[in-house]
Parts: C-alpha cells; structure tokens; sequence
C-alpha cells in the first residue's frame, strides 16, 4: 500500500486493485530503464543528423567520416555540440570532409 501512495482512485486504497497497478508500474519501470537508453541514442542521432545536414553531410557519411579520422566522439557529445556549438560541430565536419 506504500508503494500506490499518490495513486488515484481505487487503485491507492483497495488491496487487489493497488496490487495490481504497482506490479504494473514496477514492470513499466524495469521496462523504461531500458527504453530510455533508446530513445536517447534515436534524439542523439536525429539532432546529428540535423546538423550534418546542415553542413551538408548525412549522418551515415559525417559518421563514416569520423570514423576513418579516428575521431573518437560518442553520439551524445556530437548531439551536445550540434545543438550548443554549431561552430565546433562544424569544425568536425570540415575535418571528415
């Protein structure tokens, strides 16, 4: 009963339905940790894509590209700098051109 604390409804105060939504929300929990890691590499490589494109480049070539200038640059540092240093992030490209 801790754990549907905040819950609305019957789901806080009746056993079998409280039971029920918190095991349901435990699993949605374990679950989303896993998910979260997704969508955060799909948002990092969107925004990227963006930005090379911007530059001129697709995201395939721009990570081609860094990859054969053995730049070593994770996808969340390239987003962070597409989205809050375009002048770095097209320093980059300009090295993969």
């Amino acid at each position: 009963m801790k754990l549907a604390k905040g819950y609305f409804g019957r789901r806080k105060n009746v056993w079998t339905v409280a039971k029920n939504a918190v095991e349901k929300g435990l699993l949605y929990a374990y679950r989303d940790r896993k998910v979260k890691k997704r969508d955060f590499r799909a948002l990092w490589i969107q925004r990227i894509n963006a930005a090379a494109r911007i530059n001129g480049l697709s995201y395939s070539q721009l990570m081609g590209g860094l990859k054969k200038a053995n730049i070593n640059l994770n996808r969340k540092v390239l987003a962070d700098l597409a989205m809050n240093h375009p002048e770095a992030f097209t320093g980059i490209v300009e090295k993969v051109k």
